[in-house]
């Protein structure tokens, strides 16, 4: 008879309850995640077997172990989940059984799981997106400190730090008090090394994203650029 099962994941362990085409219910099962516990458990579950887990920070890794077991992984919108399920009580049994009635019935709030592959590319994006807000905020501290000592000569320019304007840069970095110059100047140094390594994920990105046709066709679209392809080309 068929199972659907709904899983509760925690960091350390899981907690799974099963409902079969009849609407039993089963007894909740208690994983821990430490060893072959979760992988021999997994296993032992009939190919094919639908599996229900909230989306969480960590449901890469789960819903590679559900794949490796030949399961057929559901990821589950968590709000939506909730409002279904209701109640004021929350706990992991309980929780594990409302995925897998609403699983059974139907109903499950599924998100869209990108094949593994594609989940591995979204750590080249989520990488760049990461070091590029670094490069904001030492930016703004470098152009904080030039104004508050008003050391940039001539009419303001749109991007103080293209390669144009470096000279320029470094001439105003260079009339800082001795103390302000130093930490700019550490600043800058950091500045030009993230952005080295944000050139050299866009390499990756190119190489390993941009090399799939249909990603080509969307910088075809008006408003789209190179990175935005590739983030839709991500699902991110």
């Amino acid at each position: 008879m068929k199972q659907y099962i709904g899983c509760d994941a925690h960091a350390r362990y899981s907690v799974f309850v099963s409902v079969d085409e009849t609407g039993r219910i089963g007894a909740p099962v208690r994983v821990d995640h430490l060893g072959r516990g979760l992988r021999d458990y997994l296993q032992a579950l009939e190919k094919d077997t639908p599996v229900a887990v909230e989306a969480s920070g960590g449901w890469y890794w789960f819903m590679d172990e559900l794949e490796a077991a030949g399961l057929d992984a559901r990821l589950v919108n968590p709000l939506e989940a909730k409002r279904q399920i209701g109640g004021r009580n929350k706990t992991d049994k309980l929780d594990a059984r409302g995925l897998a009635i609403l699983l059974r019935n139907g109903t499950l709030p599924e998100v869209w799981i990108p094949p593994g592959e594609l989940r591995d590319l979204r750590g080249l994006m989520r990488g760049r997106l990461a070091m590029r807000s670094h490069t904001t905020v030492l930016k703004n501290r470098i152009h904080a400190a030039i104004k508050r000592y008003g050391t940039l000569d001539g009419e303001a320019v749109s991007d103080l730090f293209a390669k144009k304007q470096r000279l320029r840069l470094s001439l105003a970095i260079g009339r800082l008090p001795e103390e302000t110059r130093c930490a700019t100047l550490h600043e800058w140094e950091l500045l030009d090394e993230v952005e080295r390594h944000i050139g050299e994920l866009e390499v990756r990105i190119r190489g390993r994203i941009g090399c799939v046709g249909w990603v080509r066709l969307l910088k075809s679209l008006p408003g789209v650029g190179e990175i935005s392809r590739f983030i839709w080309r991500l699902g991110m």
